[in-house]
């Protein structure tokens, strides 16, 4: 197990960041919505388990998994066009 999310309190499955889980870091969204993020025609769904990202101009934190559906781990940052979808 990885560190503790910030939504650990809520003793479900994402409670430890595992970055080979499809999820994401959200500053203000709730733990456990769902996004549909976008990048060109690949797009990948991703749960809100975790605050962050603190540091400015960036809006969401992907984890491993979820930013190599999108891109090579090695790109860096990425402008992405992100849906809720629940």
């Amino acid at each position: 197990k990885g560190r503790p999310t910030a939504s650990h309190h809520l003793n479900w499955k994402y409670s430890y960041f595992d970055p080979e889980q499809l999820t994401a870091a959200h500053k203000t969204l709730p733990f456990g919505t769902k996004l549909k993020v976008r990048l060109g025609p690949k797009s990948v769904i991703v749960v809100i388990t975790d605050r962050g990202p603190f540091v400015k101009g960036r809006h969401l934190d992907l984890s491993r998994k979820a930013f190599s559906k999108l891109a090579h781990t090695d790109a860096g940052i990425l402008k992405v066009k992100v849906e809720v979808i629940k």
